[in-house]
């Protein structure tokens, strides 16, 4: 199969999908991989690394999507790239369809096989391809927070971990799955007071056992999160439902209850957003104020760490690339079904449900495309 690699064009977004490693394994079974020119350079990785592993370089993205039977990327084609997808084309990337209509609609109108990463789905019900960004996006998210509570930036001027004499912030997180655990961890390991509220009894009570004693779990509800929100100092967003939207947990009246200079970070945001007052911000801007509080929701966080990013993630995603590249994506999909859920649209048929449910559109079986 000939295998395209383009340059992430969204804005400050500098990982790539495929290291130098990954394309050797690639090439080894005996497929083509184009990357284009620099595409690996803010993670690290020089175009020599990647001729030395056996790829190709391309001069420019059309190039890549043009020779390309299966583009290999990191982040959702942003509005420049969709005339250069071709009908019948495999595109492999997080797409978080169901926070976008319009890329949705211009999917559909490609004609291309759609799998993404974020819904690739184990049959525990964890996200093999989504839980290492995650796992990143959760830790930076404190980073983050901490640095906005600072004064300067319009925090509340407050120590994460305080000093001794002086408590510690308080750290509200919303969702004890992988952004929320691994949040927790940095939050409570800088010495912050900490409280994740889910609404899993039973995640609830593995989170108790395995944190230490400055994190506590509670039941998640409308009325114990207006409770906390009064007294936190920095809150993360980190709730998910694959595929699908986010629940908006804090909405527009609730600001009203913080305390000026509040931190908001929303880890959720690729999928809409778990606050009400969300909108994706960049890198470059990343924050906003809506009633004295501070709006982080940086739609690509882990771009900002894309050497640790870009070797995490393709140690999940090559061997998911090697069986579609092997086997056909028909194949791979109908032998594996975990991947079989990373189909989303399918030459003009959105095949998973919430995309459908989002934007009330048309669905269609995905077993009809496997037989």
């Amino acid at each position: 199969m000939i295998i395209g690699v383009p340059k992430e064009i969204k804005n400050n977004e500098n990982r790539v999908g495929v290291t130098p490693a990954g394309t050797m394994e690639l090439v080894k079974n005996g497929h083509t991989v184009y990357v284009q020119q620099d595409a690996g350079l803010q993670s690290g990785f020089s175009d020599i690394e990647y001729v030395n592993a056996g790829g190709k370089i391309l001069p420019t993205i059309e190039d890549v999507y043009h020779a390309a039977e299966m583009i290999i990327k990191v982040k959702e084609p942003i509005e420049p790239e969709y005339k250069l997808i071709k009908k019948d084309q495999l595109v492999f990337t997080y797409f978080h369809f169901a926070s976008s209509e319009v890329l949705t609609k211009a999917m559909i109108d490609s004609g291309s096989v759609c799998v993404s990463y974020e819904t690739v789905e184990d049959p525990d019900r964890s996200l093999p391809l989504l839980t290492p960004m995650s796992e990143v996006a959760g830790r930076m998210s404190i980073q983050q927070g901490a640095k906005y509570l600072e004064k300067p930036l319009k925090g509340r001027g407050i120590l994460l971990g305080g000093v001794p004499g002086v408590a510690p912030a308080k750290v509200l997180v919303l969702g004890g799955g992988v952004v929320g655990t691994q949040s927790a961890k940095m939050a409570a390991g800088m010495g912050a007071d900490v409280t994740i509220l889910d609404i899993s009894a039973k995640r609830m009570r593995y989170l108790d056992d395995v944190m230490p004693a400055n994190v506590n779990t509670e039941y998640s509800n409308e009325y114990t999160i207006r409770k906390h929100i009064k007294t936190a100092d920095l809150i993360i967003g980190g709730v998910l439902i694959p595929g699908a939207k986010a629940p908006k947990l804090i909405t527009r009246d609730m600001l009203k209850e913080m305390r000026a200079g509040t931190v908001l970070v929303d880890v959720a945001v690729d999928q809409g957003g778990c606050f009400e007052t969300t909108k994706a911000t960049t890198h470059q801007d990343p924050v906003y104020i809506i009633d004295d509080v501070v709006h982080y929701s940086v739609a690509n966080m882990p771009g900002a760490v894309p050497y640790t990013s870009t070797l995490a993630l393709t140690n999940v995603t090559l061997p998911y690339a090697l069986q579609l590249a092997n086997k056909g994506w028909k194949r791979a999909c109908a032998e594996n079904e975990p991947l079989k859920k990373g189909l989303n649209v399918i030459n003009g048929d959105i095949v998973y449900p919430a995309i459908s449910e989002a934007f009330d559109l048309p669905l269609k079986d995905v077993d009809t495309y496997l037989k």
